[in-house]
């Protein structure tokens, strides 16, 4: 493809996505600390409106704790919003638009299950809070499956990108040539040179379907902490095997501490597939609905044994940043 070609798909998908990318202003209202009284503060960033009804994917951080949401379209509308849910675990927020005109752009979403290294990545969004509408980065895909350093996020599968992030961009889209959302841009590492991380918009689409449905997000358990088994590890605990989770701690009442698991435990698999990391485990469980049968493989004091367990929701002080 000529450079023409390119630079044509480029701007067909900045002018498919960028109707539909709003601009949010969440307002909080805190006590004054020196003369008392009620003092507005403001934040800003960016979200995607997602559906025909009205619905805006944003991040958890932009819209957490606010008092008064207002949102701005390209076109130049304002509505009011509503935060009908987050998620502070993925840094997800829904927001619903208050507006009886149902005439509003939204965004495609796409599919992150077969992103490439690589590939070109648009981010689209408010950047700096700049009047005029959304701005355009352009990068590439810079890595997949990333843990976002510095945060809490229980989730570690973010897109990195050298699509410029900026603030304001938060809850904006990544996109692909196509003018798909393929994740909605999270944070950027001040002291680090063209990274910024994305939730990939598979993840997105399950957040936000829970929270439509359900008003949360829910999340199996089993209620265990443990560490990665390596060879060190396995010598000094004489553990026989050299891969898998130690078993450090496990939570009082959870299905793990009914179904007998113990301190020292090392869980080796999980419904048949191996373990050899948390996110290996953590990944399993995702997959699972609350109520779900699991099958634990494990080894205590070298011995193996199948340990079996019913998933239960886990408690939101668990995941909540709230």
């Amino acid at each position: 493809m000529t450079l023409a070609g390119i630079e044509e798909e480029i701007t067909q998908a900045v002018q498919k996505l960028s109707e539909s990318v709003v601009n949010i202003e969440a307002t909080v209202y805190a006590r004054g600390r020196r003369f008392g009284g009620i003092i507005p503060v403001e934040g800003s960033g960016s979200g995607v409106i997602f559906d025909l009804t009205g619905h805006v994917i944003t991040n958890n951080h932009v819209v957490d704790s606010a008092d008064v949401v207002t949102v701005s379209l390209k076109d130049g509308r304002v509505f009011g919003g509503k935060v009908i849910g987050s998620d502070g675990a993925t840094d997800i927020a829904v927001v619903e638009l208050e507006a009886n005109d149902r005439n509003l752009p939204y965004a495609t979403l796409g599919d992150s299950e077969h992103l490439k290294v690589g590939q070109i990545a648009l981010a689209i969004g408010n950047s700096l809070g700049l009047p005029g509408g959304p701005t355009v980065s352009l990068g590439v895909v810079s890595a997949l499956a990333r843990p976002l350093p510095g945060a809490d996020f229980i989730y570690e599968g973010f897109i990195q990108t050298d699509a410029a992030i900026n603030p304001g961009n938060s809850g904006g889209p990544l996109a692909n040539l196509q003018g798909e959302i393929i994740g909605i841009n999270t944070a950027i590492i001040p002291y680090a040179n063209g990274m910024g991380f994305a939730i990939p918009v598979n993840m997105v689409r399950h957040v936000a379907e829970q929270i439509l449905e359900k008003g949360r997000v829910i999340r199996p358990w089993i209620g265990i902490s443990a560490v990665e088994v390596n060879p060190a590890i396995s010598r000094r605990y004489d553990l026989r095997v050299d891969t898998g989770l130690m078993v450090i701690g496990v939570s009082r009442y959870s299905p793990a501490d009914e179904a007998g698991l113990r301190q020292g435990d090392v869980i080796t698999g999980i419904n048949g597939h191996e373990t050899k990391s948390m996110k290996d485990l953590l990944s399993e469980i995702s997959k699972l609905a609350v109520g779900s049968g699991v099958r634990l493989a494990t080894v205590r004091l070298g011995n193996e044994m199948e340990i079996s367990l019913r998933l239960v929701e886990m408690p939101a002080r668990l995941y909540s940043r709230r």
